[in-house]
Formats: structure tokens, C-alpha cells, sequence
């Protein structure tokens, strides 16, 4: 008896046993399951980030009129913005005008800050850094200064000196091996963080001359009255474009697909009148 009653106690323990471990062995398996769910959520996530965009961030010079700068009212506006306003409201977006320093515009795309670069950007010379649109601008780079500077072409600026902004295509014409002869003959090169700076110190005699992009420079011309003129002569010919991160082909060809529509019920060209910019513009052309 004592024999039989000390293996039914054993039965009991090796049933005790085993139920604690079927017990111990689920939570491993749903925790391995939860860790798989856990891997996938990211990807899926960004899938649905990416397919579900709400806002477009549009990186811009906010000196730089009439393609992006502050009106009186203190709102920031130009023909760049608002064509960017329009291509939000057919994509159902909302705009996001981030003002960005020039000279650090590729940290800020390439951070994700801004979704892309567009405010009179030049593809020329960058056509491998960036994704680009289509050109929408045709654009050049000339030089204003003071009527009576007695400055008439380009050879005038001879021993002179010559304003240009920081990272702007007008310095890189300048630096280019077509012009490297004209700028070694300047008394000095001096660059600005915008365009308005450099027009103060042009009228006030400290700078002789500026090198500018042609629409911008009629607006402010324009804007700032008599006492300075345009030399007929230009620097370069290029074209404006929306520079995206490199390889960011969806978004580009997103905003490409608007700006067609723009194009066809006639916003483009309408706001192209409001800007003084039919002289320039491609895609109505």
C-alpha cells in the first residue's frame, strides 16, 4: 500500500510538472508574435505616412521678392509661394513656408526640415544634386548699379566693387571660368546675406555695383524708384526649378502633376502678370 500510494503521489507531481511548463511556454510564443508585430509597425507606419501627406514644406529666401519675401502686412508671399499655395490646395495640402539662410538650404532639405528648395532656385550647374521639377523661370544674371556710376558694361567694373550674395548663382557666375578674368579685375568682391543689404550699401557709394538675377533685380528697381540702372549686357542665361531631395521622385512628380494643372486653367500665367514675370516664365510658353 505504502508502495502504491507513494507513486500516485509521483504521478501527481510529474502531472504538476508538466502543466507548468505548457503554462511557462505560452508567453514566449505570444511575446514572439508581439516582437514580429513590432518589427513591421515602422515600415507600415511610413507606408501610410508617405500615401497620406498633409503638409508641404516649402524652404525659401525670404529676401528674395518677388519669388518669396514679407509684405507690409508682415504675411510672407511672392510668385514662388503662392504658385506653392496653389499646387496645396489642388493636392489637398497645407502649405508650410519655412524661411531658410541661403547658404544652408542643402542642410535643410537634406535633414527633412523642408520637403524641398523652391524660391528662384537655379538647376543649372546643380543639375546632379537635386531632384528637379521641370524649369518654370527663365532667368538670368545681370548687374545694377548707380546711374550715374558712369558704369556701363561689364569691363567698367574694372577696379571696382562688386556686391553679390552669399551662395547665390550670381557668385557662381562670377567664380566661373567664363568670368574668372572680369572678377580678378575687381577692387573686391564683397557678398551679402540678401539683396536688400547690398542696396543699401550701393546707394550709400560703399559698393560701386551688384550681380543679381534679372527678375529681382527689376523688382526692386521697380520697388526702390530712380538712381540705379541695369546694364544691358548679362552675365548668364539659366532656368529656375524646384530642387527636391535627391531621389525623391514621388513627391517631384506629385507637384510636377499640379503645376500641369496650373498651367492648363491659367494660374500659372496669371500670376506670372501679377509678378511682372511674363517676360520669363516656360511652361505657358
Amino acid at each position: 500500500m505504502k508502495k502504491l500510494a507513494a507513486m500516485s503521489i509521483m504521478a501527481v507531481m510529474v502531472l504538476g510538472m508538466a502543466a507548468c511548463g505548457s503554462k511557462e511556454e505560452a508567453p514566449a510564443e505570444e511575446n514572439a508574435a508581439e516582437e514580429e508585430t513590432a518589427e513591421e509597425a515602422p515600415a507600415e507606419e511610413a507606408e501610410a505616412s508617405e500615401e497620406e501627406r498633409t503638409t508641404f514644406t516649402v524652404g525659401f529666401d525670404a529676401e528674395y521678392p518677388p519669388y518669396g519675401y514679407m509684405d507690409e502686412n508682415g504675411e510672407y508671399t511672392g510668385f514662388d509661394l503662392e504658385l506653392a499655395q496653389a499646387v496645396c490646395d489642388l493636392k489637398g495640402w497645407e502649405l508650410v513656408k519655412t524661411p531658410i539662410n541661403w547658404d544652408s538650404k542643402d542642410m535643410e532639405l537634406n535633414s527633412g526640415s523642408i520637403d524641398c528648395i523652391w524660391n528662384g532656385f537655379t538647376m543649372n550647374g546643380r543639375e546632379d544634386d537635386y531632384t528637379w521639377s521641370k524649369p518654370y523661370v527663365n532667368n538670368s544674371q545681370v548687374v545694377v548699379t548707380a546711374e550715374d556710376s558712369g558704369i556701363e558694361v561689364l569691363s567698367d567694373l574694372a577696379g571696382k566693387i562688386v556686391g553679390v550674395q552669399t551662395a547665390s548663382s550670381a557668385l557662381d557666375a562670377l567664380n566661373s571660368d567664363e568670368h574668372k578674368d572680369l572678377t580678378a579685375s575687381f577692387a573686391a568682391l564683397q557678398e551679402f546675406g540678401d539683396y536688400n543689404n547690398a542696396f543699401v550699401e550701393l546707394k550709400a557709394g560703399a559698393i560701386d555695383a551688384i550681380a543679381m538675377d534679372i527678375g529681382v533685380a527689376e523688382y526692386q528697381l521697380s520697388s526702390r524708384g530712380e538712381g540705379f540702372k541695369m546694364l544691358e549686357e548679362n552675365l548668364t542665361e539659366e532656368q529656375y526649378a524646384i530642387g527636391f531631395k535627391k531621389g525623391n521622385d514621388a513627391l517631384k512628380d506629385e507637384v510636377e502633376e499640379a503645376l500641369d494643372q496650373l498651367v492648363e486653367d491659367g494660374t500659372y500665367t496669371k500670376l506670372a502678370e501679377k509678378y511682372e514675370l511674363t517676360n520669363y516664365t516656360i511652361l505657358d510658353k
